[in-house]
């Protein structure tokens, strides 16, 4: 447990992670909290993974050419035609708070996350939940976001706002929790957001990355 002062007003900030919790408490009763979690997929390989030449296809023999007479030329050998190369997905973005994920990827080297509709649906029934009974809890967000089947690991970040939705505090938020940084920074290609605004006017976000 430690103490942390924000300007402006004081917050609660719950950290759930890999098992391990913290809890960043404010000074008086406005606060504001986040807490993050994470799953892994129960597969296992069963001897690791293969030598890195079983990943490459290997070329077929190319059969002899067939004899021809002497007077006759032989028929020239048309070139193969040159493979392309494999076209890059594209990002889609969906969110501010995606974007502002993207740029702190970014900024550590890691390559952007694309927007998934699967794990959205998780995120905005999360974010519903939140706002309905109002205060931020996991449930089972990172095993749903294992049933989309885009990866082997999963994770989850949650948070809340009284002021309502405020992206950029959020993510600032999120950036100086180690837990919720390590989740931003995590082995995911996927991510959503959602917001819900309850009737107090607090505003609660989950993310789910896969």
């Amino acid at each position: 447990m430690r103490i942390l002062s924000w300007v402006g007003g004081v917050l609660l900030v719950a950290v759930i992670g890999a098992g391990t919790a913290a809890t960043l408490r404010g000074q008086n009763d406005s606060a504001h909290a986040l807490t993050a979690s994470r799953a892994t997929a129960a597969y296992q390989s069963p001897a690791g993974d293969p030598p890195l030449d079983s990943h490459l296809t290997r070329p077929t023999p190319v059969p002899s050419p067939i004899p021809v007479p002497a007077s006759a030329p032989a028929p020239p050998r048309a070139a193969p035609p040159a493979a392309a190369a494999p076209a890059r997905p594209a990002i889609s973005v969906g969110s501010t708070q995606q974007a502002l994920i993207n740029k702190d990827r970014a900024s550590a080297g890691l390559g952007p996350l694309t927007w998934s509709s699967c794990l959205y649906n998780v995120a905005l029934s999360n974010a519903k939940r939140m706002a309905a009974q109002g205060y931020i809890s996991h449930t089972n967000g990172p095993n749903l976001d294992l049933t989309c089947r885009l990866g082997n690991q999963a994770g989850e970040n949650v948070g809340w706002w009284s002021g309502g939705i405020n992206d950029p505090q959020l993510n600032a938020m999120f950036w100086a929790s180690p837990d919720h940084r390590a989740n931003i920074l995590g082995p995911y290609r996927y991510v959503a957001t959602a917001w819900a605004v309850a009737p107090n006017g607090a505003a609660y976000i989950a993310v789910e990355f896969g």
